[in-house]
């Protein structure tokens, strides 16, 4: 009876290590797919096209340089993955779901798939800031200083990793909302404490924002620091509706753990 009851509770375990090898697996096999497949397209497609569009004006000739002799093949490898990330994500993320979902309740499941859509919603809308209108707004920023005895000429490397760069601390930065919603929802965060520290907030923001915006320009950071902070204040209202309904279900099992007790 006794090794019975140990192979029980031992074979869920091991159980779920196997589950695990096998979600990896998967996950795996459907980024190495998802590379061959962006890499085939980068090397029929010019991608370097599409991806400098947004500093094409400003650049000499209308073309990046380079000063190494693998810097295309280099970077095209980086776009490739970059890709093929983006493709996988997907495969990638039911494979994390299906992983996680049997030791959530059905409340939890119906809350945390609309988090994680909001999630990427918010981190396109970052990427979408950096790269569309960003990045072009500051490069004419740069163009306006006075600069007569000096010639741009940005290469390929450092150009594709400023846009890297930008686009994973931008889409990083929007992810603001689902933190705060996380952590009320933990109960380690209230609508209360985010009011009472909102001014603390606003400069923490803003000196987040002055690291991640390349340069001193102050418009470049305002840039970034305007919509981030409405965020924060878009937060506080998301976190009052999540804070209402924790306390209400609290309510809830409190009486009817009375009940059960009287």
């Amino acid at each position: 009876m006794t090794d019975e009851k140990n192979a029980s509770s031992e074979m869920p375990f091991l159980d779920h290590l196997e589950e695990l090898r096998w979600r990896i697996l998967k996950s795996l096999l459907a980024l190495i797919v998802a590379f061959s497949v962006s890499f085939t397209i980068c090397m029929h497609y010019d991608m370097f096209k599409l991806l400098t569009k947004p500093i094409v004006p400003f650049l000499k000739d209308g073309s990046l340089v380079y000063t190494h002799p693998f810097t295309p093949f280099t970077v095209l490898m980086q776009i490739a993955m970059a890709f093929a990330i983006v493709l996988a994500s997907p495969v990638v993320g039911y494979q994390v779901w299906a992983f996680l979902s049997p030791a959530l309740t059905t409340r939890e499941r119906r809350t945390i798939v609309p988090v994680l859509a909001g999630a990427a919603v918010l981190f396109l809308l970052g990427v979408s800031l950096a790269v569309f209108i960003f990045l072009p707004q500051t490069m004419a920023l740069m163009k306006m200083i006075p600069s007569s005895n000096l010639q741009p000429m940005i290469t390929a490397d450092d150009y594709f990793s400023l846009l890297m760069q930008l686009s994973l601390a931008f889409g990083a930065v929007f992810e603001l909302p689902i933190l705060i919603l996380t952590l009320t929802a933990l109960g380690l965060m209230t609508p209360k404490l985010l009011v009472h520290y909102r001014r603390h907030a606003f400069v923490a923001l803003l000196v987040i924002c002055e690291i991640i915006t390349p340069g001193d320009l102050i418009i470049s950071t305002l840039m970034l620091f305007i919509p981030v902070y409405g965020l924060y204040e878009f937060s506080i209202l998301l976190s009052r509706v999540m804070f209402r309904k924790r306390q209400k279900r609290e309510t809830e099992a409190q009486t009817i753990g009375a009940g059960a007790s009287a």
